[in-house]
């Protein structure tokens, strides 16, 4: 006898909900500084080290280039962070916080403390569920490695 799939019993859309929660929650935070939740995300990096490569950002954000990229174009645009080619290799570059993109800083680390805060948890559990999320995420994408792609071969 197969069981249908409940919804609300899935892993996959408590999380789906929850993602969309908080981004609800960050978004009119997020409007008062001007920015989006990613181009946020590109500052908490920048905030924490500065002048990282477009690689470097792109990988402790997990996104590709193809994304990357405009998130850093509205940046620019926005006065927020610069873009330098590096002398000894044209094809490195990084990227650099401006004064304005420093000066969010201090408002910006505010927001996760604000959400944190809405969420109803303990300092402990909130850390206890970052990493278990965290855990997930790399046991998925482990998983996603290691499997064919649907409709080819292993040996592809």
């Amino acid at each position: 006898m197969d069981v249908t799939p409940r919804l609300r019993e899935q892993a996959c859309f408590a999380m789906y909900t929850a993602s969309r929660a908080v981004i609800g929650l960050y978004r009119p935070l997020l409007d008062r500084l001007g920015l989006t939740y990613p181009q946020f995300l590109v500052l908490m990096a920048l905030w924490e080290t500065d002048g990282l490569t477009v690689t470097a950002l792109g990988d402790a954000l997990q996104l590709d280039s193809g994304t990357v990229s405009p998130l850093l174009k509205r940046l620019e645009a926005a006065g927020l962070v610069e873009r330098r080619r590096e002398s000894g290799d044209e094809r490195r570059v990084t990227v650099h916080l401006t004064a304005d993109g420093a000066a969010l800083e201090r408002q910006g680390c505010e927001i996760p403390q604000i959400v944190g805060s809405a969420s109803g948890m303990s300092y402990e559990e909130l850390i206890a569920l970052r990493d278990k999320l965290n855990e997930f995420t790399e046991a998925v994408r482990g998983y996603q490695a290691a499997e064919p792609s649907p409709g080819r071969g292993a040996a592809s």
